[in-house]
């Protein structure tokens, strides 16, 4: 084992949630991990695949196969653990739904990390709902410590009550830092597989006994519950009753210490007889939650009381202490005593040096645009790109161009392109391109193959041809993938290659029948640049006419006083040369030539 080197005295180490959960799957015998990569979830398994290699640990295509490899181990007898981000539980949901009637022979521990906030999200959806639909128990913690050992609590919870056990983390207790005692590695032996249809095929006649079998774990869950211990009440002085959970919990102690608290842990099911013994006596309570409104409206539906949370505390966003603070004790919620910092506003943008902007900035040129998908591309979105018109979900922009079309016709969408990464296309992208040229499609499909999972920090997946550690791994062939799905007209391009990137876009634009341009060149994070290189400016021959502005780089901006671009030496990527390349004076060179990508991108 490869020790993290934030050791501090005392034997502790300084951990992130996401690393403490990698921790407690170490340290509670976990044999198998699999995830797809998604913020706020994504260090778990970086964290497992450095440091703990007795834990078999491989990123998924997606999340659904992801929960199904993790299935299938523990079918076997293995202790398993899948990571996501909350969206990427809509995705697992087919497997996690039937998985809940099937049970789990080897614990299950389904990590669900939710983005209040939207931090990096599309929505601020609550798995704990997800979780009361699928019939599965919850448990939130609210620091390092409570993740890193409430991964062996749900794995014992799992392997006793037969089901998978989500445990639910919020973008705070990902990534924020606290001091966690660690133990030693507990071995665990593989159970082995037993051949058992019962009670692993959900047909009807099986699945009517495996819902009876649910009901049951449910009401031995509430019960179980009540002697938890981490769900406790703590005594206080304040005329305020709190209920709270998850990093909330943290909130309501620094900022009302003295409250009367119920501490949920296992948030569902919830643990009635103790939240009956919370209430008895109780004067005002009040309900802390980030998200929806869950507990406490199961708790004023249960009891009848006017248990409230929401009308003082807000739905949407992320929770922090100066809005517990105002919602529980208004008279000590002063108002800042310094001035906020004056930040100047920063937009998103794609990193300078970027082979998306080439791609975005030609679409615009010829006056066409996108349906977008879940990635850094997303930003091409933002002005003066401004070449995307839809994003909906991982994969959707294919099946959002070819709806288009069924609606309004070719005339009206030939002028729109489907963008997608290529990590994305091999998430959920493959089957709606099937569908686009099944269905009879003519639109094009632009797959941005910069090399990597670029927005999550840069994972590996299965056209990179590294596995989760760096280890040489298969490689699939996107050209030889699209070519299967049906298009006969399957084109590789540089983005850094404007004019080609021109003539391609217009020749796939005009033909009526699917096609698929994949631009590709590596992500900037991936390149290790030689000699510093920047783009240099000759003010006799710039007009001021802002063509190099439009390109939307970070490392350019627009001195209106002098009338000319400036360029900052500091971030000018030494492997582009766009800015030089769409300059129709030529009053921007760089010395840089673009054909020495070795990344097969000519």
């Amino acid at each position: 084992m490869k020790e993290p080197l934030n050791t501090v005295t005392g034997g502790g180490l300084l951990l992130s949630g996401n690393e403490a959960i990698a921790r407690g799957a170490w340290e509670s015998g976990v044999h198998f991990a699999s995830a797809y990569p998604g913020t706020p979830s994504t260090e778990i398994l970086e964290a497992i695949g450095e440091h703990y290699p007795e834990i078999s640990a491989q990123w998924a295509p997606n999340e659904k196969v992801a929960l199904e490899t993790v299935a299938g181990a523990s079918f076997g007898g293995a202790r398993v653990l899948s990571a996501m981000k909350h969206v990427g539980l809509n995705v697992a949901a087919d497997p996690l739904f039937t998985l809940s009637y099937i049970g789990a022979t080897g614990g299950i521990v389904i990590v669900s990390a939710d983005d209040p906030g939207m931090h990096s999200s599309q929505n601020e959806q609550d798995n704990r709902l997800m979780a009361r639909a699928a019939k599965v128990p919850v448990l939130e913690p609210s620091d390092s410590q409570e993740a890193l050992d409430l991964v062996g609590l749900g794995l014992d919870i799992s392997e006793k009550f037969d089901t998978p056990v989500i445990l639910r983390t919020t973008t705070r207790t990902s990534h924020s830092m606290g001091v966690v005692q660690v133990g030693p590695r507990k071995e665990v032996a593989i159970g082995g597989y037993t051949r058992d249809p019962r009670r692993r095929i959900p047909i009807p006649a099986f699945a009517k006994a495996m819902h009876a079998r649910v009901e049951r774990r449910i009401a031995a869950l509430e019960e179980f519950g009540d002697s938890f211990p981490l769900n406790r009440i703590e005594k206080g002085t304040a005329p305020l009753s709190i209920v709270t959970s998850g990093v909330s919990y943290a909130y309501v102690k620094e900022v009302y210490p003295d409250a009367r608290i119920l501490k949920l842990t296992l948030t569902w099911p919830l643990p009635w007889g103790l939240v009956a013994r919370f209430l008895e006596g109780a004067g005002e309570v009040r309900v802390v939650e980030e998200g929806e409104p869950f507990l406490e409206e199961q708790i004023r539906a249960r009891f009848l009381l006017p248990v409230e949370g929401k009308k003082h505390i807000p739905v949407e966003g992320e929770l922090n202490p100066g809005i517990v603070r105002k919602a529980l004790a208004p008279a000590t919620a002063a108002e800042p005593s310094f001035a906020p910092a004056e930040v100047p506003l920063r937009p998103p943008a794609l990193c300078p040096g970027c082979p998306h902007r080439g791609a975005f900035w030609t679409l615009r040129k010829v006056k066409a645009s996108s349906t977008g998908d879940i990635g850094c591309y997303t930003l091409g979105l933002m002005a003066p790109l401004d070449a995307m018109d839809t994003t909906v979900c991982m994969g959707a922009s294919i099946g959002v161009l070819s709806g288009l079309e069924k609606a309004v016709g070719r005339e009206a969408t030939g002028r729109l392109v489907g963008a997608i990464g290529d990590s994305t296309f091999v998430h959920s992208g493959i089957t709606g391109l099937i569908d686009h040229v099944y269905n009879g499609g003519t639109g094009t499909i632009m797959i941005m193959d910069n090399g990597i999972t670029a927005m999550t920090g840069g994972q590996q997946h299965p056209a990179t041809g590294r596995n989760l550690r760096g280890e040489p791994a298969s490689k699939i062939d996107l050209e030889t993938v699209c070519r299967a799905c049906g298009v006969k007209r399957v084109t590789v391009v540089d983005p850094h290659d404007l004019p080609r990137m021109e003539k391609v876009l217009r020749e796939e634009l005009a033909v009526e029948e699917p096609s698929v341009i994949i631009t590709r060149r590596p992500c900037v994070m991936l390149r290790k640049p030689g000699k510093r290189v920047t783009a240099e400016l000759d003010r006799e021959k710039c007009i001021g006419c802002r063509r190099c502005i439009s390109l939307g780089c970070p490392a350019l901006s627009f001195d209106a006083g002098e009338k000319h671009p400036v360029v900052d030496r500091m971030i000018c990527f030494p492997e582009c040369r766009l800015c030089a390349d769409v300059c129709p004076k030529g009053a921007l060179t760089k010395d840089y030539d673009r054909g020495s990508c070795d990344a097969g991108c000519n």
